[in-house]
Formats: C-alpha cells, sequence, structure tokens
C-alpha cells in the first residue's frame, strides 16, 4: 500500500492532464464536462443533506450566592451598605480630585498661567451643565426618586421594622 501511494505525485497528474488537453482531441470539452457532473455527483450522494444538527437544549445554571430566606429589609439593608461604600468610594475620588486641581493650579501659577480665571471658566461650565440637567429634569417623578440614599435607607429600614 505505501508503494502505490509513492506513485501517486500531484506534479506528475497535473503534467498528463495538460498533455491530455493540449492534444488533438475533439471530445475534451464533453470529457470535462462529463467528469465535473460525476465528480459533483459523488459529493452530493456522500455529504450529509443538512449541516446543521438540533440544537441542545442549555443547561441552566441559577445563581446561588444569596440566601434564599432573605427579606426584604435584608435586601434594603444590604443595597444601602452597598450604596454607602460606594458613595465613601466617591468621595475618596473627589478628594483625590481637588488634590489633582490644586497640584496643577500650583503649577499653572508657577508658569504665569492665569489660574483664577481658568477656575472661573470651569465653574460656570459646570454650573450651566447643572442648570441644564435641572431643566430637563421631568416634574413628575415619583416620590422614592427624589429621595436621597440616606433618607431613603431610613424610610425603608423603618418601613420594614414597623
Amino acid at each position: 500500500m505505501k508503494q502505490f501511494f509513492r506513485d501517486i505525485s500531484p506534479r506528475r497528474a497535473v503534467r498528463d492532464f495538460m498533455d491530455v488537453w493540449r492534444g488533438e482531441n475533439r471530445h475534451r470539452w464533453l470529457v470535462l464536462g462529463v467528469a465535473v457532473a460525476l465528480t459533483g455527483s459523488l459529493l452530493a450522494l456522500f455529504l450529509p443533506g443538512g449541516g446543521r444538527a438540533p440544537a441542545e437544549k442549555p443547561e441552566i445554571t441559577w445563581v446561588t450566592t444569596f440566601d434564599e430566606s432573605r427579606t426584604a429589609a435584608d435586601i434594603i439593608a444590604s443595597n444601602c451598605a452597598n450604596q454607602r461604600l460606594k458613595d465613601a468610594l466617591q468621595a475618596r475620588i473627589e478628594e483625590r480630585e481637588e488634590l489633582r486641581k490644586d497640584l496643577y493650579a500650583a503649577l499653572g501659577r508657577a508658569t504665569f498661567v492665569d489660574v483664577d480665571e481658568m477656575e472661573a471658566e470651569a465653574r460656570a461650565e459646570e454650573e450651566r451643565a447643572a442648570a441644564e440637567a435641572e431643566a430637563a429634569r421631568p416634574d413628575n417623578l415619583p416620590e422614592m426618586a427624589t429621595l436621597t440614599v440616606e433618607e431613603y435607607c431610613a424610610q425603608a429600614t423603618q418601613g420594614a421594622a414597623g
């Protein structure tokens, strides 16, 4: 079997094909058409009819990190604690932002830049943006949406306890 495959050469097959194709043969187009049709027919027979398998039903895994017996008060307390942590992190970020602004202001003063004018422009832009946000805020918000986090947490824990 090894000897059989050793004698097969794609280069020799192409050379033989070119010799036959260029030779004196008036039936070469007919033979080429029959060869293509036979090859296509054999491929159509042996290839499967459909290429898609039916989809498998997905396996659902539920998140089980929370206790199933949690009450609404527990959920609200957890949310409020997370909000307090988020607020503390945001306060730290704002503190660092102020320090950065102070450092840039010191650098600007050292390089003779009018820092006070730039700060006034920045404050005016912030006030303008805040006014636009306030104007775009709808008047018919539910009462809960207007509460601060502290007010909501206090109200929710009183409601759950009472």
